[in-house]
Parts: structure tokens; sequence; C-alpha cells
């Protein structure tokens, strides 16, 4: 089967087209007939060795496939075979046309929803609602969502502005700032200004954040503190596009009187995926807008690598394999 290979840590170029063996499901498995493959954020730091390997290399690339299921092993009820359904794997084995994944971590695609839509939808959706659900924010609060305009930020956007919330948007630069407008931002930074936290001041005016939804992290974030609410305001950290973690310490945290929610580990991707699910029934109802950027061959996994690194994307790049 046609497959994509990372051969070790570095820049795109280390995943390679490549022909590999056809996997079998094992005891709790499952094997999806791949036909749809999101190309996630994660998966670019994971390749540039900001995040340790799930494997030593070379090995398949890729967290998550989207496709009909064709196999199931022991203990596995026969009946997901011929079900379409979007699989995370194990950490690695998604970039290819046939996948083994957990059967519990497969999520039924809802008959009406696309199996590409779904695949780009489901990851970013599951995460910012999961993120919604834990920060709470009501009709009578201010939240500043960071890089709003795509992935998880742009599906933050919509479910903040759903409940009601005033939502104040960075994005990079006019074009993205366009679109986190049209998802409902009242407001829109650009963080590709070095003062954009003095701009976020004075678009504040009098009030303040209730909550931040911190993807940029990195020496900014600090500055955020000042304009959060004593108290009751919280900042959900689950991104480092800044290339690290934000230097805020316990004693910034005390003193201010807020609250900071990791959102990382076992327990949150637990809790992101109980969300699966809904985000799947949402796009088929047409409550949630999928964002899907463009489609590409599978064996164009290096350029969309290319484009994410570049921050040129609107939405979830797709891999198409040989079935579609």
């Amino acid at each position: 089967m046609r497959a994509i290979v990372m051969t070790g840590v570095g820049g795109p170029e280390v995943l390679v087209p490549s022909e590999a063996p056809r996997p079998t499901a094992g005891a709790g498995e499952l094997v999806v007939r791949a036909e749809a493959v999101p190309v996630l954020y994660p998966e670019t730091v994971i390749r540039a060795g900001g995040f340790p390997t799930p494997a030593e290399p070379p090995f398949v690339f890729g967290f998550q496939a989207a496709g009909t299921v064709t196999e199931t092993g022991a203990g596995v009820e026969p009946g997901w075979v011929g079900r379409r359904v979007v699989a995370d794997t194990n950490g690695f084995g998604a970039y290819a046309e046939y996948v083994v994944a957990p059967a519990a971590h497969a999520t039924p695609i809802p008959d009406g929803v696309e199996t590409t839509v779904a695949a780009a939808a489901m990851m970013s959706g599951s995460v910012a609602a999961a993120l919604i659900d834990t920060a709470a924010p009501t009709e009578d609060e201010t939240v500043l969502i960071e890089a709003a305009a795509t992935g998880v930020g742009a599906y933050s956007t919509q479910y903040a502005v759903r409940r009601g919330a005033r939502v104040i948007a960075t994005a990079g630069g006019p074009a993205k700032a366009t679109q986190a407008r049209k998802l409902g931002a009242a407001e829109v930074i650009d963080h590709n200004d070095p003062a954009w936290t003095d701009h976020l001041r004075d678009v504040l005016a009098a009030t303040t954040l209730d909550v931040v939804f911190d993807a940029i992290g990195g020496p900014a974030t600090p500055a955020l503190l000042d304009l959060m609410t004593p108290v009751r305001g919280r900042m959900l950290s689950y991104g480092f596009l800044s290339g690290g973690p934000a230097p805020i310490t316990a004693i910034d945290l005390v003193t201010r009187g807020l609250t900071l929610i990791g959102c990382a580990g076992p327990a949150w991707l637990g809790k992101v995926a109980g969300h699966r699910a809904q985000v799947l029934d949402e796009v088929a109802a047409g409550t949630l807008e999928p964002l899907l950027d463009q489609v590409l061959p599978l064996d164009e996994a290096a350029r969309a690598h290319e484009l994410i690194d570049q921050r040129a994307t609107f939405g979830t790049i797709v891999l198409r394999t040989n079935h579609t």
C-alpha cells in the first residue's frame, strides 16, 4: 500500500512517499480503508522535533484517518465493518491507504457528512468543544481567542459566540482577520505585530478579559495577566505557536487571583475524545461550520506540512488517498 514514512526529525522533506505493508487488525482493533487523512498542527511539531516522536524513525506517520472499516480484530463487534469512521491511531500509521486503530478510538461519521469534511473538522472541533466546556464562558463575559481564524481557534470562536460571549480574537494578517470576523469575532488584533498586547489594551478600554484561550504561549502571554478579570479570570493554555510555553509562575497568578488551566496530558485527551461525536453531529446539523482548506494527494504530505509551517492555511489540509 502507499504510505508516507517519516525518515527522521527535520523539515517537511523527511516525509517520504513509500510502499509499506498493509496492516491487519489485532485484538481490540479495526482496519480503516482510508480516504481522507487530516494534516494536524501537532504532527508538524513532532516532525520538526518539538515533541518526542511516538516511535523511532522510520515509521508511517500520522495521528488520524477517515474512511470505511474493512476488518475487525478479536473482541471488536463485526458490525463495524462497512461503517464510515474517523479513527485515531496510537500515534503513528495514519498517512496511509490502510490504517489500523483501536476500535475505542473510532467515531462513526453521520449520514450526510462527507468523509473529507469529517476528517477536516473532528480534531480541531473536538479540542475547541472541550476548551469551551472547560472554560464555560457566559453571555456577560469577554473572551480572548488567539489564532482565531483557523484550527482550534476558529471552532472555539464559533462556540463562544454561540454562548453569547464577546469574542476578541487575534489573527495573523488581514485575510485571517477577515475570516475571524466572519466567524463572529467582535474585534480582531494582528498577533504578528510585536505590540499586539498593547493594542489589545486599547480595545478593552475599561473592560477586562474573563477568559483567555492561549494558543500562542511564549513571552507575550504574561502581559495578558494584567488585562484579565481578578478572581474569576481563567486562562486555558493549549498551544505553543510561538515555539514555547508561557513563562508564567504561580506567584503571577496568585497575586492577581487568576486561574491557569493546562490543557494537555492523558486526562485532557480523554475529555477531547468525549466531544468527537458531538462535533460531527453538529456539522451534520449545520450548526458548526467545518473549515477545509484544501485537499492534496497523499504523496504531497510534505507540501501540506510546508503550508502549515508557513501559516498559509485557512482550515485543515486533508490528504486524499487513491481510494477516493
